[in-house]
C-alpha cells in the first residue's frame, strides 16, 4: 500500500502566500505611479494597474498554497474572494476607494465570525486557519479567538481612519498603502508574538514546532 504523503509545512511558504500578493500590490503601485504629469489621473491609472497585479498574485498564492501546503484555509479563501471582488470594482469603476475599503470589510467579517463563535463557545479561529498548535487546549483556542476578534475590530477602525486621512482625493493613497504594507503587517506580527506566553500557558508544546500562520487580510 502506498502511504499518502503529508502536506509540506513551511513557514516561508506561508509568508509568501499570505503577504506576497500585498507586496506585489505595493511594488506595482510604486512602479506605475507617475513622477510627472497629472497626478490625479496618473494615480488612478497606477492604482488600476497595481490592483490587477494584486488580483493575479492572489490567484497565484491560492495555487501555491494548494500545491505546496496541500490546502487552502477558509481564511485565505475568504480574503482572496474579497480581494478579487473589491479589486474588480476598483478596476471597472476606476475608483481606488474600493480597494481601500476592502481591508475594513475583511476585518469586520473576521471579527464578526470570531465574536459569533465566542457567543457559542466555539473557537472559530481554529476553523478559519486550519492550523495545528500542538497541545493547545480548548480554553487556549477560545482566548486566542477572542484576542484576534478584538484585534480585527481595532484594525477595521484603524483602516477607516487611515483611508479618510490618506486617499486619492488628497494625494495620500501611497501613504495609506505604505502604512498598510509595512505598518499593519508589523503590528500584526507583534500582536501574534505577544500571544505566545498565553498559548504556552494553555498547553502549546513547542512554539518553534507549531505551524504558525498570521491571520491577515
Amino acid at each position: 500500500m502506498t502511504a499518502t504523503r503529508k502536506p509540506q509545512k513551511s513557514s516561508w511558504i506561508n509568508l509568501l502566500v499570505d503577504y506576497g500578493p500585498l507586496l506585489v500590490f505595493f511594488l506595482a503601485y510604486r512602479h506605475f505611479n507617475p513622477k510627472g504629469g497629472d497626478p490625479g489621473v496618473g494615480a488612478v491609472v497606477a492604482v488600476t494597474k497595481s490592483t490587477i497585479a494584486f488580483m493575479v498574485a492572489t490567484v497565484i498564492a491560492l495555487i501555491v498554497s494548494q500545491w505546496r501546503l496541500g490546502k487552502i484555509s477558509p481564511m485565505l479563501w475568504l480574503s482572496s474572494t474579497l480581494i478579487i471582488g473589491f479589486g474588480a470594482l476598483t478596476v471597472f469603476l476606476g475608483d481606488p476607494t474600493w480597494i481601500q475599503i476592502k481591508p475594513t470589510v475583511i476585518y469586520v467579517l473576521f471579527a464578526a465570525i470570531l465574536f459569533t463563535g465566542l457567543r457559542f463557545r466555539r473557537a472559530m479561529l481554529r476553523d478559519l486557519l486550519q492550523s495545528a498548535f500542538d497541545g493547545l487546549n480548548e480554553e487556549g483556542w477560545l482566548k486566542l479567538s477572542r484576542n484576534w476578534a478584538w484585534f480585527f475590530a481595532f484594525l477595521a477602525v484603524f483602516n477607516e481612519v487611515l483611508r479618510h486621512m490618506y486617499n486619492k482625493d488628497n494625494g495620500g493613497f501611497e501613504t495609506w498603502l505604505t502604512i498598510k504594507v509595512w505598518g499593519v503587517t508589523a503590528l500584526s506580527f507583534l500582536f501574534t508574538f505577544a500571544q505566545v506566553p498565553m498559548l504556552m500557558r494553555h498547553g502549546l508544546g513547542d512554539a518553534a514546532q507549531a505551524e504558525t500562520e498570521v491571520p491577515h487580510d
